[in-house]
C-alpha cells in the first residue's frame, strides 16, 4: 500500500517532496491504523449512543477526521518524545526519529499543523465541546512523557482515548451526562487492558532503558491486571446496556466478547513478544463489535 501511494504521488510532486512526505506519514502512522481505530470505536460508541443511533452526519464526520488527525499529531509527538530511546527498543529502532530521518522541528511543524486541522473540524460544533477538547488535547500532547515518571502512562492513555466520549455527547446534545462518564470508565479499563499487553512487548527493553510502564509496574502480575481491566470493562458495559434498555443484539455481544478475552487470557500468559502483540491488535475486533452491537440495539429499538 504505502509502495503504491509512493508511485502515485511521483506522477505529481519532485521526488525530494515525496520522500518527506513518505516520512512524515511513517510519524503519523498512517499505514499502522490500529491505533485509530481503537480510538475511534469508543467515539461511535458514544455518538450512536447520544443521538439514540441517528447521529447527524456533520457531527459524525468532523469526530471521524478529527480522530484521525489527533491520532496522528499523538503519533507525531510521540516519536518525538521518544526520539532518544526508540533506537534501543526492538519494535521501535526503525522509526524516522530512530533513522534519523526526521528533524523536531519538522516533527513540531507537522503536530502544530494536524492540531490545527482537528481544531477545524470544531468549527461545526458548540461551545461545550470546544471546551471538552482542551483536555482531550493537553491529554493527548503530554501522554508520551508520562513514561519518565508515572507508574502507569497506560491508564493516562486510557484518559486521553477515552476524552472522545465526553465530547460526542457535548455536540450531539450539548450536555454531558452520567451515561458518558460511565462508557469513559469503562473505555478507560478496556485501554489499560489492552496498552498492557502492547507494553509487555516491550517489557524487557523498557526495563533495560528505564522507562515505566503498567507491564513494568505490575510486574509478575500483569496478565492478572490485564484481565482484572477486562473484567471491570465488560461489566460496566454491561450495566451501560441495562440503563439504556438494550435489545437482544446488544446481549448477543457480550458473551461473545467474554469469550475473546478469555482466549487473550490464554496467550498472553505466555508472555510470548509475537503472540502479545497479535493479542494487542485483535482488541480491535472487540471495540468492532460493541459497536455493532450497539448499532442493531438502536435499529431494532426504532
Amino acid at each position: 500500500m504505502e509502495k503504491n501511494i509512493k508511485r502515485l504521488l511521483l506522477r505529481f510532486l519532485p521526488r525530494y517532496a515525496v520522500g518527506r512526505i513518505s516520512v512524515y506519514a511513517r510519524l503519523m502512522r498512517i499505514e499502522k491504523p490500529i491505533g485509530t481505530l481503537l480510538l475511534l470505536w469508543p467515539t461511535l460508541w458514544a455518538l450512536w449512543i447520544a443521538a439514540e443511533g441517528m447521529p447527524d452526519w456533520p457531527i459524525l464526520f468532523a469526530f471521524v477526521c478529527g480522530t484521525f488527525l489527533m491520532r496522528s499529531a499523538g503519533c507525531v509527538i510521540n516519536d518525538f518524545a521518544d526520539r532518544d530511546i526508540d533506537g534501543a527498543v526492538e519494535r521501535t529502532n526503525q522509526r524516522p526519529f530512530a533513522k534519523g530521518l526526521v528533524t523536531k522541528s519538522e516533527a513540531l511543524l507537522l503536530v502544530l499543523i494536524l492540531c490545527l486541522l482537528a481544531a477545524l473540524c470544531l468549527l461545526p460544533l458548540n461551545v461545550l465541546t470546544w471546551l471538552m477538547s482542551l483536555p482531550a488535547l493537553f491529554l493527548a500532547m503530554t501522554y508520551p512523557f508520562t513514561k519518565r515518571f508515572f507508574p502507569l502512562p497506560q491508564l493516562y492513555l486510557g484518559l486521553a482515548f477515552s476524552f472522545g466520549i465526553p465530547m460526542a455527547f457535548a455536540a450531539v446534545s450539548a450536555d454531558v451526562p452520567h451515561l458518558a462518564w460511565l462508557l469513559f470508565v469503562a473505555n478507560v479499563f478496556w485501554t489499560l487492558a489492552y496498552d498492557t499487553v502492547y507494553a509487555m512487548v516491550d517489557k524487557e527493553d523498557d526495563l533495560k532503558i528505564g522507562i515505566k510502564t503498567s507491564a513494568i509496574t505490575f510486574g509478575d502480575y500483569d496478565v492478572a491486571a490485564v484481565m482484572l481491566c477486562h473484567f471491570w470493562f465488560t461489566a460496566l458495559m454491561a450495566v451501560l446496556g441495562w440503563q439504556i434498555g438494550a435489545t437482544w443484539p446488544y446481549w448477543v455481544v457480550l458473551p461473545i466478547v467474554v469469550y475473546w478475552q478469555w482466549h487473550q487470557y490464554r496467550t498472553i500468559k505466555t508472555r510470548d513478544r509475537g503472540a502479545c502483540f497479535r493479542i494487542f491488535l485483535e482488541n480491535n475486533r472487540i471495540g468492532l463489535l460493541w459497536f455493532v452491537g450497539i448499532v442493531l440495539h438502536y435499529a431494532f429499538k426504532l
